[in-house]
């Protein structure tokens, strides 16, 4: 078990699953990836955001006016509720996660060129940086896939999207997988690709054929586990988004300016731990494949703290028995 003693502290499990692709069942290879059951994280970067950075500059005037007048507890009480990972990057691609949801920025007061990742407040860590470490992972896993989820984009002039592109194909080269139909496990390893990323600006994107349009996220902006879960199976009910595309469950809860006035003592942390048994429930009861009620990519908070990754990879046992 993941979970460990005391509200809202856990012992996260790590590298259970870090070659999990190619471990599949050889007839799994010849499935696109959007037809597969794929562990994702929610806000990847937010291990590493920075107490002492400022205020996004895309939350209200109010809470950035509180972050410069009163830092001392503001932006305590910002970053507990901003942060939804404890693994690192690294930690994350061992444990299984293959998508990941990285929220570029550019802080004002940051160097010209230096991009953070950003939730309510930035990260220490730079997106050159963490690219580089993720390259340097699937160097080590030469059979493993992963989906990188360039979006937010705050801040960001079009001088620093072609900044920020120039530092993708610099970085992974040839293991970027050109747009275009939704490949297999085994078209992939055959032309040697690692990485499909999406990119959510639409000028970058018709510009470059190694990037992907943005993919769908479902979001269900909710505080309570049975509102979100009511939430997905009406999205589910709805068909998949785009037909044949990659696209995102998110069964993370997010809080609301109300919950955190009433629960002032509380984090994020503490809001979701409690509501992973029953969210996790609802996974094992997913189904991957075209079906226009299947899902593809489940994204979670806090990844280590349960059996979350596990449970996303079994499903695809259930494509063996179609």
């Amino acid at each position: 078990m993941g979970l460990a003693s005391g509200p809202g502290t856990f012992q996260p499990l790590r590298g259970t699953n870090a070659d999990w692709m190619s471990e599949l069942c050889p007839r799994l290879w010849d499935v696109p990836l959007h037809h597969l059951s794929i562990p994702g994280s929610h806000d990847t970067m937010t291990y590493c955001l920075n107490k002492k950075s400022p205020i996004a500059h895309d939350q209200p005037k109010l809470l950035q006016l509180l972050g410069k007048m009163v830092p001392c507890v503001t932006r305590p009480v910002v970053l507990k509720w901003s942060a939804t990972q404890v693994l690192t990057v690294t930690e994350q691609l061992d444990a299984g996660v293959r998508h990941l949801d990285l929220r570029v920025a550019h802080m004002a007061e940051g160097s010209q060129q230096n991009l953070h990742f950003v939730h309510m407040i930035y990260t220490t860590a730079l997106v050159e940086d963490t690219l580089t470490e993720i390259c340097e992972w699937l160097e080590r896993h030469p059979r493993e896939v992963v989906i990188l989820a360039c979006r937010n984009f705050e801040g960001m002039t079009d001088d620093l999207h072609q900044y920020l592109v120039s530092c993708i194909k610099n970085i992974f080269g040839d293991l970027l997988c050109p747009r275009g139909e939704v490949p297999t496990l085994r078209q992939l390893w055959a032309c040697g690709h690692q990485v499909i990323l999406s990119y959510e600006d639409e000028g970058s994107v018709s510009r470059h054929r190694e990037l992907w349009p943005g993919i769908p996220y479902w979001w269900g902006d909710k505080v309570k586990t049975d509102d979100l879960i009511r939430y997905l199976e009406s999205r589910k009910s709805s068909g998949r988004p785009g037909g044949s595309r990659l696209f995102v469950a998110g069964i993370n809860l997010t809080e609301n300016l109300a919950y955190v006035l009433v629960h002032p003592a509380k984090s994020l942390k503490t809001m979701t731990l409690p509501s992973l048994p029953h969210l996790g429930a609802w996974v094992r009861e997913q189904c991957p494949g075209p079906g226009s009620r299947c899902t593809n990519i489940i994204a979670g908070d806090f990844i280590g703290a349960d059996g979350f990754v596990s449970d996303v990879i079994r499903l695809n046992d259930k494509l063996l028995r179609c």
